[in-house]
C-alpha cells in the first residue's frame, strides 16, 4: 500500500514518519517549498523526541518522500491523509478552509479510486463537507476516513507507534478492513482500534481534549480555593487521584494549559455547542478558569514587584507551553512574560528548545540565555513556567546565591516548599499551604 500525506506540520509529519517506519511506502506533501526543501536536506522543523532518527532512517531506506507536488501524491496513493492545520477563527470556530481546499484539489487530480483520510481536528460534520467537495469536484469513486489524531507533544512518536486507541470513522466494511492493514504494525499487543461512524469520530476527538483541559482547570480552580481555606493542592490531588474512578492523570495545579490543542478545541466546541442550540457551559468555564489563571499568576508576580516594577529584572525558565516541545502556541510563558512587559519588568529567559521559536514573537524584547542559570545574573526573582526535567532539581543555593533578591514563583509546583525554603529562597507556589513560612498566590 502506498500513502500520501498532505501536510508536514506537527500531527503530518510524524504520522508519515511512523507509517514509513513501519514499511509503507510514504509521499509527504507541503505547499511550503523552503520547509520540503529542508526536510529532504535532513533539516526537521519541529523538536520532537525520536522524530529525527526516524525520518532519516525512513528518507535513506526511499520509503519517505517529501514535494510540493499534490499530484505526485495523487496518482502514486491508495490512500491520502489530510493534516492541514484548522486554527481557531475569530469567532472560536475551528477554520476548516484548507481542509476543504485540500480535499478539492486531490480530487481535480484524481484518476481512480482514493480514499481520503482527515487527521486534522474538525468539527463535526466536516465529513459531509468534504464528501460534498470531492464529489462535486470528481466523477472517480472515493471513501472519507475521520482518523482524529491522539498525539501528545514529546511523545508523540511514541504515541503513534504505541497507541492507547485508533479512532476510525467510516462506515464501509472494505474501508474499515483497509484502515486495520494499515495500522496493523502498531496493535501487535492486541487490537485497540475502535470503529464508529465520522459524526462520532469528530466529536471524540473534541470530547477527549476537552475533558483532559477539563481536569486541569478544575484543579486549578481548585488551587484559588485551596489557599483561601488553607488547604495544600498536592494532598487534595493525592487524596482523589488514588481513586480508581478519577486517577492521577491530569490533575497537576498550575498557571494553566496551552498549545495548539486544547485552547484550540475547548474554543471549538464551544462554538459548535452555541450553532446548535446546545450551550457547553462545562467547556465555557474550562475557558475562563484557565484564562483567569494565567492572568492571575501574571498579575501577582507584577503586584509583588510594585511599584519598582520598571526598576525590576526577572529570569524566566520556560518559554514552551509544556516539556519536550519546541511549541509556544498559546504558551501560558508567553501571556506571562507579555504582562511582564507591559509593567515595565525586564525578563531574562531560557528554554531547552523553544528559544528560536519564542525569538519570532518577543524578537528583541526580552534577553535569551544560552544557561538557564545565566538568567539569574542580576534578576531581582525567578519564575518558573514549564516543567522541563532539568528544571526539577535545580541547585536552590546557587538560585538563591546569584539573585538580587532570593524570590522564586513556581507556575509548576515543581518543589517542596519547605525544602526551597531552607536553602533560603522565599517561595510563591500554588494552592499550597501546608509550609508555614509560604508565602501563596492569592
Amino acid at each position: 500500500m502506498k500513502v500520501g500525506v498532505v501536510g508536514v506540520g506537527y500531527v503530518g509529519l510524524v504520522t508519515a514518519a511512523c507509517l514509513a517506519d513501519s514499511g509503507i511506502d510514504v509521499t509527504c506533501v507541503d505547499n511550503n517549498a523552503q520547509k520540503v526543501q529542508d526536510l529532504n536536506d535532513g533539516v526537521i522543523p519541529i523538536y520532537e523526541p525520536g522524530l529525527t532518527e526516524i525520518v532519516q532512517g525512513a528518507r535513506t531506506s526511499g520509503r519517505l518522500c517529501f514535494t510540493t507536488s499534490l499530484k505526485e501524491a495523487v496518482d502514486t496513493s491508495l490512500v491520502l491523509f489530510i493534516a492541514v492545520g484548522t486554527p481557531s477563527a475569530a469567532d472560536g470556530s475551528a477554520d476548516i478552509s484548507a481542509v476543504l481546499s485540500v480535499a478539492e484539489e486531490i480530487a481535480g487530480l484524481m484518476n481512480g479510486y482514493r480514499i481520503l483520510i482527515t487527521k486534522s481536528t474538525v468539527p463535526v460534520g466536516t465529513h459531509k463537507k468534504v464528501s460534498e467537495v470531492v464529489a462535486a469536484k470528481t466523477s472517480h469513486p472515493f471513501d472519507y476516513v475521520s482518523n482524529p489524531e491522539f498525539l501528545k507533544e514529546g511523545s508523540a512518536v511514541d504515541d503513534f507507534m504505541k497507541p492507547e486507541r485508533v479512532i476510525i470513522g467510516a462506515t464501509d466494511p472494505k474501508v474499515q478492513e483497509i484502515m486495520r492493514h494499515l495500522y496493523a504494525p502498531f496493535m501487535r499487543r492486541g487490537n485497540r482500534m475502535i470503529v464508529m461512524d465520522p459524526a462520532s469520530a469528530e466529536l471524540t476527538k473534541y470530547a477527549a481534549n476537552c475533558m483532559l483541559a477539563t481536569r486541569i482547570s478544575f484543579m486549578n480552580e481548585l488551587s484559588m480555593l485551596c489557599e483561601k481555606v488553607g488547604a495544600d493542592i498536592e494532598l487534595v490531588r493525592g487524596g482523589i487521584g488514588s481513586d480508581s474512578r478519577i486517577g492521577n492523570s491530569f490533575l497537576f495545579a498550575g498557571v494553566g494549559f496551552g498549545g495548539s490543542c486544547f485552547p484550540k478545541d475547548v474554543r471549538a466546541l464551544i462554538y459548535t455547542g452555541d450553532g446548535h442550540d446546545c450551550p457547553m457551559t462545562i467547556v465555557k468555564a474550562v475557558n475562563d478558569v484557565n484564562h483567569r489563571q494565567q492572568e492571575r499568576f501574571a498579575k501577582r508576580i507584577i503586584d509583588f514587584y510594585e511599584p519598582q516594577a520598571r526598576q525590576t529584572t526577572l529570569a524566566v525558565w520556560g518559554l514552551a507551553f509544556k516539556a519536550r516541545t519546541d511549541d509556544i502556541r498559546e504558551s501560558p510563558a508567553i501571556l506571562c512574560v507579555d504582562r511582564f512587559l507591559e509593567a515595565g519588568i525586564s525578563v531574562k529567559a531560557c528554554d531547552p528548545e523553544a528559544m528560536q521559536t519564542a525569538q519570532s514573537h518577543f524578537g528583541d524584547t526580552i534577553t535569551f540565555c544560552p544557561d538557564y542559570y545565566d538568567t539569574l545574573d542580576g534578576a531581582d526573582g525567578l519564575v518558573v513556567m514549564t516543567d522541563w526535567q532539568q528544571f526539577r532539581n535545580p541547585d536552590f543555593e546557587r538560585i538563591a546565591q546569584s539573585l538580587n533578591r532570593p524570590v522564586l514563583f513556581d507556575g509548576r509546583n515543581l518543589y517542596e516548599p519547605s525544602y526551597v525554603e531552607e536553602m533560603g529562597l522565599e517561595y510563591h507556589c500554588l494552592g499550597r499551604t501546608h509550609s508555614p513560612q509560604c508565602t501563596l498566590l492569592s
